[in-house]
């Protein structure tokens, strides 16, 4: 038994704009007995919490090191870019990054999107966070680019956000370190990829199979969804064995 196994609860990491509810409602309805607790991490500490054995799984952001991690990917993100309500941006529906070209536009420290270009003028300095690079907006200082679910996370009532069609995308994904791919984790990963609970993968969803019931043979099995009004056996109407006889 590992010492997932043997543990009394169940941890999940997740990383910023990721909500977990729906999964965690589904893993309490079959496993009740299982604890599951939620970890928050950072998406650059998503890996290393995993690896230290922090938490069971994690809902973290691709790519990771897959000579190590298994990861089932879940969803692709939009990318937008959040403005203050007033910014020329909020008045259209989407924009490309060329439209972004004389705009300055943040690039935090933990920023989550694969760039091969930066867009935009660049900042004099980079924020640590996103949270920190979202007070700058709101100051109008300038624009940020982000997954939707983090714009989401960190909405204002005085900025808004439109999607950037060119812009690269974020990936979510389910991992765990591959040596470490217990019974908990096994059933972790039916309830995310919407397993039944009669599946016949992972243990909380095995049902022990039900007896047939045994068959009774030869006619008399074969009688049971016949006609009340015929016979069990032989011709049907059995008191009609021959021709009349003719008066």
């Amino acid at each position: 038994m590992t010492s997932s196994d043997a543990s009394s609860s169940f941890r999940v990491a997740y990383v910023p704009g990721v909500t977990p509810t729906k999964w965690v409602r589904v893993w309490n309805e079959r496993l009740p007995d299982v604890p599951l607790n939620l970890v928050p991490v950072s998406a650059a500490e998503a890996p290393d919490v995993l690896r230290d054995g922090g938490a069971d799984v994690g809902f973290v952001r691709l790519p990771v090191d897959r000579t190590y991690f298994s990861a089932i990917p879940l969803y692709t993100e939009t990318t937008v870019v959040v403005v203050p309500k007033d910014h020329a941006v909020a008045a259209v529906d989407e924009v490309t990054i060329e439209d972004l070209a004389d705009d300055v536009v943040l690039h935090p420290l933990d920023d989550t999107l694969d760039w091969e270009q930066l867009p935009g003028r660049p900042a004099i300095e980079r924020p640590a966070t996103t949270t920190d690079a979202i007070e700058l907006v709101a100051a109008g200082v300038a624009l940020l680019l982000v997954p939707q679910s983090l714009a989401r996370l960190h909405h204002r009532r005085d900025l808004t956000y439109r999607p950037v069609t060119d812009a690269p995308q974020s990936r979510v994904a389910l991992s765990w370190p591959e040596e470490r791919t217990t019974d908990m984790v096994d059933d972790f990963i039916g309830v995310v990829r919407g397993r039944t609970v009669n599946s016949t993968r992972g243990r909380a969803a095995t049902t022990p199979a039900q007896p047939k019931r045994a068959s009774t043979g030869g006619a008399r099995g074969k009688s049971a969804g016949r006609n009340p009004r015929q016979g069990t056996g032989g011709p049907r109407g059995g008191k009609r064995r021959g021709p009349r006889r003719r008066s």
